[in-house]
């Protein structure tokens, strides 16, 4: 946080990014869960493919979220 007039590109740059990665991790969250809710209507998976399922991808959009920093 500056005075710098320059570093506004910066930020919308970085702002971006931040939204692009965002809009990535609700589509595959939402779909990997919408996906696991059908497998489960048709009675192909269970509870326990959910939970882990739920945890894969909570781990996934954490690591997804990380490239921020970059």
């Amino acid at each position: 946080m500056t005075d710098e007039i320059s570093k506004i590109y910066t930020a919308i740059k970085i702002s971006k990014k931040t939204n692009r990665i965002i809009k990535q991790n609700l589509i595959f969250s939402i779909g990997v869960k919408i996906l696991v809710l059908l497998l489960a209507v048709l009675g192909i998976s269970d509870m326990w493919e959910a939970v882990f399922a739920d945890v894969g991808v909570t781990l996934i959009t954490i690591f997804n979220t990380l490239r921020i920093l970059k």
